[in-house]
């Protein structure tokens, strides 16, 4: 079936290492751009971490949090995010079941907090605005809590009914997110929204949270990178995100 759309996820996979995009990449999804393909990115950031690399890519679809925000066309067309109580519900828990040391990020679609000001334990967002998340009051779109303890995570995570939670891979943190937030939702809203089948769409994912998108697209690709449950799911590997993996593949099946 034709391609009509393709989906990157960023961290591990359109990003190299060192969170850049490679020229070779960057070639390639302008190349099948102007052979009337749609690029998008599909990754747990929200849009404050993207802005350098829309700048570099200039997406036409961005699904942002995991699937809780689509932007098409420079329009926000979806948004799912937790209800304010909820919000402060699994902050409280996770101070609970943490105490006073609990690590946690949250986001908004356009901001990005985190409850320490200094020594942060792990380098995804230096940037982080500062929020000690006592008395939050803003709606959230995602929350991480720093641990890899799946049954102190399950606590956080039972403590309101619309909740879901995944572990990342590369680092030791959980996210917690709305049920309907998800990238595979998303998707099927994008495709409603814009009029195009999912099997037009070729995905690329590496973790935990793309395993639902690249099952449900037309290709679903894995990078060499990737975790072996993603791979199990997935049409094809190809190369990891340091070996320019997703522009060899689009230059081979595409190109």
């Amino acid at each position: 079936m034709e391609t009509k759309l393709i989906l990157c996820d960023l961290d591990g996979t359109l990003l190299r290492s060192d969170k850049t995009i490679s020229q070779k990449s960057a070639e390639i999804l302008e190349k099948c751009r102007k052979n009337g393909i749609l690029v998008g990115f599909s990754t747990s950031r929200g849009r404050g971490n993207i802005i350098p690399y829309e700048a570099q890519i200039r997406p036409d679809v961005l699904i942002c949090n995991g699937g809780a925000s689509i932007v098409y066309k420079n329009t926000e067309i979806f948004k799912a995010e937790f209800t304010l109580e909820e919000t402060r519900n699994i902050l409280k828990t996770a101070y609970e079941v943490f105490g006073d040391n609990a690590e946690i990020t949250l986001d908004l679609i356009d901001k990005f907090y985190w409850n320490r000001a200094e020594d942060k334990s792990t380098d995804y967002d230096w940037s982080a605005l500062y929020d000690d998340f006592r008395d939050f009051k803003i709606p959230a779109m995602k929350i991480c809590v720093q641990t890899t303890d799946r049954e102190k995570a399950l606590k956080i995570s039972s403590c309101v009914q619309n909740c879901d939670m995944l572990p990342f891979s590369d680092i030791p943190w959980y996210k917690f997110s709305p049920k309907t937030a998800t990238k595979e939702n998303a998707i099927s809203f994008l495709c409603g929204h814009i009029g195009i089948s999912s099997n037009e769409i070729i995905s690329f994912g590496d973790d935990h949270n793309d395993i639902g998108m690249l099952k449900m697209c037309g290709t679903g690709v894995a990078m060499g990178n990737a975790i072996d449950e993603v791979k199990a799911v997935c049409d094809f590997v190809t190369k990891s995100n340091d070996d320019d993996g997703v522009a060899d593949f689009l230059a081979d099946r595409l190109l």
